[in-house]
């Protein structure tokens, strides 16, 4: 059974936090007195399960500062997290360790490696050269000073935005467009008869899409663009500066540069030839979108542009009127329980997995659920994972997976299975119906089951290549595949059932659902484009420049007019958050993703031979192999653009 999170205090995530770096320590320890006569699993392999130690330590303490309900808990997570980076970025700092690891290296018992070994004797050696081990004493320390403090604002920078709140107060008549159900979730507001819409995504997304009134639209948009900025802005410059410097102490021309290197593109010039590929295509249809959404919008009486606050309510609009599409109307059909009993037969058919819900969670909060899986020809376990759907105060405000134990080999050779964790803020159930979700949120459930999969498939030994440990622009596309089983009629009509009558999803329905899933792709390309390009144009030039500036530039991709006023960055998580030099790997990952589900669209949507091929040579290697292999594999070619342009009607 996985860890009992019920007795989780904020003490016992201080202890379990010691326990981890106590034990990470031994074994590191072990590594530098072991140099003189060095083995693999003396020196990497002891490495590897100090890694799995501080892996297992995130996942008892460091996590349950996103989502545990006690707030001294989540501050003591938050405490643990930032302990536990701080000693991952400290280890590949350390002389002595890096020695004893060279010193293995030097021997024939390193130069006969082969395999996963191989490649993590050169991952290590990789990790201490980009640690400045190859720099003289002075510009090493700097290195690591710099790195540490990176750690601390990114923290800094995370919590700011776990903390935040704001929102703005409405009265009923400004909620016109909204359906009752949301209306009744929201708290009241400080003056009588108005209520209040806050940042939470659940309360945010539906008003931009649907409220009527276009300008408390732009209110809320506008303070979600402005999140934490006074306290994030100056964290996320100096983060900029520091990352300057990082890359330049290494002889990297740019952070990009050093960021890439690890990563599936290798070097910013190969995501610009991406978006080069790319974005010609999309202007043109990008201004055909906004053109009739301006004309859609000027006939109800408003005046100007399109802009941020506008293109997603006029975009449902048009579903409505065009397509007869009433997203609140189709959520009906989509009852979270049915939902993942559908998800689970489809993947357990297509990937040979059974499910099997555990009936004790032991979890964090009472409404958060336990699963087992297990493989379906051999009965052996594979994996756990808990599902925690719905938002709760202090909770981390999107929707992502995260590893709690990871997938391994122990010191006696007998495999750790993984635990890990779905977080989500869908629509929470009411007191007469259950959590109905919106499509947009069944693609979100999808996505996020591809991290869970990718998490829980992992055949890797050792810790460094489990989990979602493959680069950084490759790990979103086995989610972005998922997205696409969403989409499929007979699929949805297995579980997509009313949940008053009963009835499955009227083929007509879904229909008209398909046919407007790519209306108005091009904006919805250019928003993802927006973000690849301003994170690019941070960290890809010599030398931090005007970031308002380059905001104005890199949103230009979308069409429309910048949203004044604003600081977006300041609430984008991402850019501290793991994803810095590496948003483009969304649109990058999604591309390839696309590329390939066109195997499955072409030779058996649904197809178990297809699903084992998938499983083994994409969900089980994980990162013991590059992922350009990996594709390659599947794919039996380069990936290719064609498939993600045709189906958005741009081949």
């Amino acid at each position: 059974m996985p860890y009992d999170y019920t007795t989780v205090t904020a003490e016992s995530v201080r202890s379990e936090t010691d326990a981890a770096l106590g034990d990470a320590d031994a074994l590191v320890e072990g590594v530098v007195a072991a140099s003189a006569s060095p083995t693999f699993e003396a020196t990497l392999g002891a490495l590897e399960l100090a890694g799995a130690a501080i892996a297992r330590g995130y996942g008892r303490g460091a996590f349950l500062g996103q989502c545990h309900p006690d707030a001294a808990v989540r501050d003591a997570g938050i405490e643990a997290e930032q302990r536990l980076s701080t000693w991952r970025v400290a280890l590949v700092f350390r002389r002595d360790v890096y020695e004893a690891v060279r010193a293995f290296a030097e021997t024939g018992a390193a130069a006969a490696l082969a395999g996963e070994e191989a490649r993590l004797l050169a991952h290590w050696l990789r990790d201490f050269r980009r640690a400045g081990h190859e720099l003289d004493d002075h510009a090493r320390e700097e290195l690591e000073r710099h790195r540490t403090r990176l750690v601390e604002l990114e923290v800094a920078f995370g919590r700011n935005l776990n903390d935040y709140t704001d929102a703005i107060e409405v009265t009923r008549d400004e909620l016109e467009g909204l359906p009752d159900d949301y209306i009744d979730r929201l708290s009241p507001g400080s003056r009588d008869g108005t209520y209040r819409v806050t940042l939470d995504y659940p309360q945010l997304n539906p008003f931009l899409d649907q409220a009527h009134d276009r300008d408390r639209r732009g209110e809320l948009f506008r303070k979600h663009w402005n999140r934490a900025v006074t306290q994030n802005r100056p964290l996320l410059e100096e983060a900029l500066r520091l990352r300057h410097r990082i890359a330049e102490l290494l002889g990297h021309p740019t952070w990009a540069h050093h960021a890439m290197e690890v990563k599936m593109a290798r070097a910013p010039e190969r995501v610009r030839a991406f978006y080069e590929g790319l974005l010609p295509r999309l202007g043109a249809r990008v201004r055909s979108e906004l053109d009739v959404l301006a004309e859609q919008m000027h006939a109800r009486g408003h005046d100007g542009p399109v802009t941020a606050w506008d293109w997603r309510y006029e975009h449902e609009a048009k579903r409505r009127t065009e397509y007869g599409l009433n997203q609140n109307e189709i959520a009906e059909y989509f009852p979270l329980g049915a939902v993942m009993e559908g998800m689970f037969e489809l993947t357990g058919d297509v990937l040979g997995l059974d499910y099997r819900e555990v009936p004790d969670a032991r979890a964090w909060h009472p409404d958060v659920r336990l699963y087992e899986i297990i493989d379906r020809a051999s009965g052996e376990h594979l994996a756990h994972f808990f599902a925690d759907w719905h938002p709760r105060e202090g909770k981390f405000g999107h929707a992502a997976a995260f590893p709690l134990e990871i997938g391994h080999r122990d010191a006696e050779g007998a495999r750790v299975p993984p635990v890990s964790a779905i977080l989500a803020n869908f629509t929470p159930p009411s007191t007469d119906r259950p959590a109905l979700l919106k499509h947009a949120e069944v693609e979100t459930l999808f996505h996020e089951f591809g991290h869970i999969l990718h998490m829980s498939l992992s055949r890797a030994a050792h810790s460094r290549f489990s989990g979602g440990e493959t680069e950084w622009d490759f790990v979103e596309a086995p989610s972005q595949i998922m997205e696409h089983w969403t989409w499929q009629p007979a699929i949805l009509q297995r579980f997509a059932r009313h949940w008053r009558t009963g009835e499955p999803i009227p083929t007509q329905l879904v229909e008209r659902m398909r046919q407007a899933r790519w209306l108005d792709a091009g904006i919805h390309i250019g928003v993802q484009a927006f973000y690849g390009q301003i994170d690019l144009a941070i960290h890809a030039e010599p030398e931090v420049g005007d970031i308002d500036a380059a905001l104005r530039r890199a949103y230009a991709v979308t069409g429309m007019p910048y949203p004044e006023g604003t600081f977006m960055l300041s609430g984008f998580g991402h850019l501290l958050g793991g994803y810095d030099a590496g948003y483009y790997g969304y649109l990058w990952a999604e591309v390839i993703g696309d590329d390939m589900f066109g195997r499955f669209a072409r030779e058996g949507v649904v197809s178990p031979d297809i699903g084992a091929e998938y499983r083994r040579e994409i969900l089980e290697p994980n990162g013991t192999r590059d992922a350009d292999d990996l594709v390659r594999a599947f794919l039996g070619r380069e990936p290719s653009q064609d498939e993600f342009l045709r189906l958005r009607g741009m081949a």
